[in-house]
C-alpha cells in the first residue's frame, strides 16, 4: 500500500492514548491509515521529516477570533494556523445570528484549516471592538434575544458547539448578569453548553460561576484583579473547587487583558490547572502579549506544567468540552489532523496581561502542520531565543492592523 504522506522520524505525544515514544504517522486522504515505529519511506509519495521533532495531534485553540474581515477584531485563521500549529480553531462568539451565515460563507467554507464556533448571544457579535472604539454587544439588551440564537444553532447545528456571552461592565455595561441567564436559556434550548468571559464586575465571578451547568466554560480563569481566582490571601477561592466539582470546565483565554503570571502560577501550584490552554487570539493582542496558541502553551510551561500537560490543554481538554473527542488524538482512521512541534532552547522573555515580565529558558514552535492529510509548513521566521515582550498591537487603526504581517517578534524584535 502507497501512502500519501509519510510525517517520519518523530516523538509521537498523544495524551489521549498515553503514548509518548517515537513513531511514524502515514496518511491517505484526509485520514490517518497507519501508526508504527518504523514505516519505510519509500512507501509514502511525500515523506515530512519529523527528526528530533514533537509530533502531537493537530492543536485546537479553544478560544480565538477568525472571523477575518467581518468583524474588527477578526484575524486570517490561515496564516496563523502552521506557525502555531493549530489545525482547529474554535471560534469563541465572533459572530451571533445576525451574520454567522456570512462567517459561514466567507470564512469557515473556504479555510484550510478547520474552524468551529461558539454563537454569541448578541444578535450582532462582536461588531465594536478596537483599539478606539469599544462598544460592549451585550450592552444593549435588545440585541440578546434568545429566539434568534436558537434559530441560527439549529440551522448551522454542523459547525455550532455552544452559545458565548461576554459578561462584565466591559461587555455589558449595565446589564449586570442578564445576558449569562439569556445565554444559558438559548443554550438549554439547543442542548449545548456555554462559554462565559467575564471581564470587570458587575457581574462578579461568582455570580456568573452560579449559573453555570455541567460542561459549561468558564474562559479568561487566569485573569487578574478584579473578578480573579484568588482571595486576598493569595490561594484559589473555593467557590472554584465548588465549581470544578460540579462539571463547570474552565478555559485560559489568553487575550490582550485576561491572564495574569501570579494567578496562573498559584492556581498550577495549587493543583487548579485549566481545562484549556488557548490564545483568545485576535487583531490586537497577535502582536502581544498573547501571540498565538503556541507561545500560551510556552508561559505555561514556563510557570510549571509539564509538556505533557500543556499539550493536554490543547488537545483533549478542547476535544472534550466541543464534544469532538476525535480531534484530540491521534488514531488509525481518525482525522488526518498533525502538528510537528520543537522545543527550542534560549533566552525568552515573556509579558502578561498586566505588563509583568518572565524569563524563560524554552519555548515551543511550529515546524508545521498536517490539516486535513495536507502538509502545511511553517513558513514564518523562528530562531532559538526570542524577546515575547512586546504589549498589544500598536497600530492606530483598523486598515494598518489588517495588513500587518501576523508572525511573532524573534530575537528582540518588536
Amino acid at each position: 500500500m502507497t501512502f500519501d504522506l509519510l510525517v517520519r522520524g518523530g516523538r509521537l505525544v498523544d495524551p489521549a492514548t498515553g503514548t509518548d515514544g517515537p513513531r511514524d504517522i502515514a496518511i491517505t486522504g484526509d485520514r490517518i491509515a497507519a501508526i508504527d515505529s518504523d514505516i519505510p519511506s519509500d512507501r509514502a509519495r511525500r515523506v515530512i521529516d519529523a527528526g528530533g521533532a514533537i509530533v502531537t495531534p493537530g492543536l485546537i485553540d479553544m478560544h480565538s477570533h477568525v472571523y477575518w474581515g467581518g468583524t474588527p477584531l477578526g484575524v486570517d485563521p490561515d496564516l496563523i494556523a502552521a506557525q502555531s500549529g493549530t489545525t482547529t480553531f474554535v471560534d469563541a462568539g465572533s459572530a451571533g445570528a445576525g451574520n454567522f451565515l456570512g462567517f459561514r460563507r466567507h470564512v469557515i467554507e473556504r479555510s484550510k484549516v478547520r474552524i468551529i464556533a461558539y454563537l454569541n448571544i448578541s444578535f450582532g457579535g462582536i461588531f465594536g471592538f478596537s483599539n478606539k472604539v469599544m462598544v460592549g454587544e451585550c450592552g444593549d439588551l435588545a440585541l440578546l434575544d434568545p429566539r434568534e440564537a436558537v434559530a441560527c444553532g439549529r440551522d448551522h447545528a454542523d459547525m455550532i458547539v455552544g452559545v458565548k456571552v461576554r459578561s462584565g461592565r466591559i461587555a455589558g455595561g449595565n446589564s449586570g448578569i442578564a445576558p449569562v441567564d439569556i445565554a444559558v436559556e438559548a443554550a438549554d434550548r439547543l442542548h449545548l453548553p456555554v462559554m462565559a468571559h467575564i471581564d470587570e464586575p458587575p457581574p462578579g465571578r461568582l455570580e456568573v460561576l452560579s449559573r453555570m451547568r455541567q460542561g459549561d466554560v468558564l474562559t479568561h480563569c487566569c485573569r487578574p484583579f478584579p473578578n480573579s481566582a484568588l482571595l486576598g490571601n493569595g490561594h484559589i477561592r473555593g467557590d472554584m473547587f465548588a465549581a470544578r466539582e460540579r462539571g463547570v470546565l474552565f478555559d485560559l483565554g489568553h487575550g490582550a487583558g485576561s491572564f495574569d503570571f501570579s494567578v496562573a502560577q498559584k492556581m498550577i501550584a495549587e493543583g487548579f490547572v485549566p481545562d484549556m490552554i488557548s490564545s483568545d487570539v485576535h487583531l490586537f493582542n497577535i502582536h502581544g502579549p498573547a501571540f498565538d496558541l503556541l507561545v500560551c502553551m510556552s508561559k505555561m510551561m514556563a510557570l510549571g506544567l509539564s509538556l505533557g500537560d500543556a499539550l493536554r490543554g490543547a488537545t483533549v481538554g478542547p476535544a472534550k468540552a466541543i464534544g469532538r473527542p476525535e480531534l484530540g488524538t491521534l488514531a488509525v482512521g481518525g482525522p488526518a489532523d498533525v502538528a510537528v512541534l520543537r522545543e527550542k532552547a534560549g533566552d525568552c522573555r515573556f509579558r502578561d496581561s498586566t505588563g509583568a515580565l518572565m524569563q524563560a529558558t524554552r519555548i515551543l514552535v511550529s515546524d508545521g502542520i498536517v490539516a486535513g492529510g495536507t502538509w502545511q509548513a511553517n513558513e514564518a521566521k523562528t530562531c532559538d531565543a526570542r524577546d515575547l515582550s512586546s504589549g498589544p498591537s500598536p497600530h492606530a487603526n483598523h486598515a494598518a492592523a489588517l495588513a500587518a504581517h501576523f508572525g511573532r517578534p524573534c530575537c528582540g524584535g518588536a
